[in-house]
């Protein structure tokens, strides 16, 4: 087989493995409303389920190059103090790169450090064994 079904494998036992761990009590009578899976001879997928209890997600991947897969899913759910949750995601050569209202985010950047890192990307390092910038003593 090639790497990109054991890849949709994967990933689907992943997601089978989340399902089956212990759930809320009030969810334990929770159904699969709604199912809707495609995996395409290219190894490319698509799936979408529902469950009565109001979790929904759904992703679509294909086969980027020859060893890496590119998936992009959401899903959505209500946690335990009511809130709603949803998160968009993309997974691929660079990682898992979630995107959602509920996820922490950096403090900014103080204007000390965006200053400094302006003045680096102005005056790069000379590379080694080269002569230093003009103007620069200590190279």
């Amino acid at each position: 087989m090639t790497n990109s079904v054991w890849q949709v494998a994967a990933v689907a036992l992943c997601a089978a493995a989340v399902l089956g761990a212990p759930q809320r009590p009030q969810d334990q009578q929770a159904v699969i409303s709604r199912l809707d899976s495609d995996i395409s001879p290219d190894g490319s997928f698509t799936y979408t389920y529902e469950t009565s209890n109001g979790i929904r997600a759904d992703a679509r991947g294909q086969q980027v190059g020859p060893e890496s897969l590119s998936v992009q899913g959401q899903f959505s759910y209500t946690a335990d103090d009511g809130t709603p949750i949803q998160l968009q995601y993309l997974a691929d050569e660079n990682g898992f790169q979630p995107q959602g209202a509920h996820l922490p985010t950096p403090p900014p950047i103080p204007e000390a450090i965006l200053k400094s890192i302006e003045f680096n990307r102005q005056n790069p390092e000379p590379q080694e064994g080269q002569p230093p910038a003009a103007g620069r003593r200590f190279g």
